[in-house]
């Protein structure tokens, strides 16, 4: 049990009805989960508005109520603490509530639309490798040393990330990579964490059904940077034009990396195939076991965190070179007669793109590229008809299929993809509704030498449909079917 008074500590209030002496017992945002002596945080969500379970979480026993508006209806014995914004609250009220754990591990945030997962793992990664006991929040898993969680988002609410960082700190954890999502920041559920380092990966079209515009976008990752305390670090892509923007207002210590540009972090690509990329590093060689030039980039960043983290220069290097790609990035199968698979989680226009000419560059065009794709379901319109666009433009074969449709009909969502391609590339795509169809249609259609990629689900490991969640694994599914094709 804690005093209210002691978790309300640097939270903003506008006034209070009842005392603040309470011992309490739990801190919800959620009403069904309200037990007796709990906190009830009220937000105002983008689906549901939580003031509206006041009186519902009192029922079930909450003792103070967190709210941008006090209810009409006062209860004698219940606190009441009124607020400006309710997600900032709970921000403080659950740094508060763990003990601001925070303070106690080296918490570097990975920001950015592409590469986040990939930067974030292989620093947990390398940082394993080198002997320290290290904490990772992903959208894949959550890894407090080698304990594993299962994640539900990228970047978990305030009480959920302030619950894991208590345990890594219990747990001698001393460092934790987290990725950061542009919700998770607009939201506030990393505010009052204390980032000791900031990585800025890359911008491109995302999520622009919750942002609006792609201005709103990028101003809500630099946000991040701005919060930054001066004893931290920020580094970010130079060669991306949004690179310098985020550093513009932050008190941290600036860096910045790039391959094409001037950087206090430089990377060339010096070979690039399937199996493995050579770099140079900042002079050094060095030949890793994942390829194309976005994962230079990664394995990049990785390097300066890894370097402005304190370890040895030749150390990291060693360790980059034992690194092995992340489950769902170009995760790849080659059958018998050579038909080489490819699982990716491109789900935006720019990694599609990305994925694909890293295919292109290294393929020798004797061979075909046969793309299956889809699209998100209640989301991001927009960035359909560019996905078709680019998946037809790159291709030689494309199959517009279901991704996590959601409540959407499958078929409208492949319209709106086929609504991107032009006319000389229309007779290069089929449209097959059912996902593992399609994949097994591709398996058909490849011959000797072929490549398959299968884009957008990568390490999900499920589909969404209808409201319900059925399994469905892109890279389980295709080795099966290679297997079962003889192939």
């Amino acid at each position: 049990m804690k005093l209210l008074k002691d978790i309300l500590y640097r939270v903003t209030i506008n006034r209070v009805i009842g005392s603040t002496s309470v011992a309490i017992n739990n801190i919800e945002f959620d009403s069904r989960k309200i037990e007796f002596n709990d906190v009830f945080v009220a937000i105002k969500g983008v689906l549901s508005d939580g003031h509206n379970y006041i009186e519902k979480a009192t029922d079930l026993g909450a003792l103070v109520i967190i709210c941008e508006k006090i209810p009409d209806k006062i209860i004698n014995g219940i606190t009441y603490v009124e607020v400006d914004n309710s997600n900032l609250a709970l921000s403080v009220l659950a740094a508060n509530y763990y003990g601001n754990p925070s303070d106690d591990i080296q918490l570097i945030g990975i920001t950015g639309t592409n590469g986040k997962t990939t930067v974030a793992t292989l620093l947990y990664k390398l940082f394993k490798k080198a002997g320290f006991k290290v904490g990772l929040l992903s959208t894949v898993k959550i890894l407090i040393d080698n304990k594993e969680y299962k994640a539900t988002h990228t970047t978990p609410d305030s009480l959920t990330i302030n619950r894991y960082l208590k345990e890594m700190v219990d747990e001698g954890i001393e460092f934790c990579f987290m990725e950061v999502s542009s919700h998770g920041i607009d939201q506030m559920r990393t505010r009052n964490l204390n980032f000791k380092g900031a990585v800025f990966t890359n911008l491109s079209h995302d999520h622009l059904d919750y942002h609006k515009d792609f201005a709103a976008y990028r101003d809500v990752k630099k946000m991040f940077f701005d919060q930054l305390p001066k004893n931290a670090f920020a580094l970010t892509n130079s060669d991306d034009k949004n690179g310098k923007y985020m550093l513009q207002n932050t008190k941290a210590k600036k860096y910045t990396y790039a391959l094409k540009s001037i950087a206090d972090y430089k990377s060339q690509v010096l070979e690039n195939q399937f199996n493995g990329l050579l770099l140079k590093i900042n002079g050094q060689e060095l030949w890793v076991k994942l390829i194309g030039n976005f994962n230079a980039y990664n394995l990049l960043a990785i390097y300066a965190v890894a370097d402005l983290l304190g370890l040895e220069n030749l150390e990291i290097l060693q360790l980059m070179s034992e690194l092995e790609s992340v489950d769902g990035r170009f995760q790849y199968v080659v059958s018998k007669n050579n038909i080489t698979a490819i699982v990716d989680y491109a789900h935006t226009p720019d990694a599609l793109k990305n994925i694909l000419e890293t295919i292109n560059a290294i393929r020798s065009k004797n061979e075909d590229l046969i793309t299956i794709v889809g699209c998100g379901g209640d989301r991001d319109v927009a960035k359909r008809p560019k996905m078709g666009n680019i998946a037809a433009s790159l291709s030689s074969k494309v199959i517009f299929t279901s991704d996590n449709p959601r409540s959407e009909n499958p078929a409208t969502i492949i319209e709106s993809m086929e609504k991107g391609v032009s006319g000389e590339n229309f007779n290069k795509t089929l449209s097959i509704s059912d996902r593992k169809q399609a994949i097994k249609t591709a398996c058909q259609l490849a011959k000797n030498g072929d490549i398959i990629l299968i884009a957008g689900k990568g390490h999900e490991t499920y589909q969404e449909i209808n409201g319900k969640r059925i399994d469905f694994d892109d890279y389980k599914i295709i080795n099966e079917l290679l297997i079962a094709l003889k192939k």
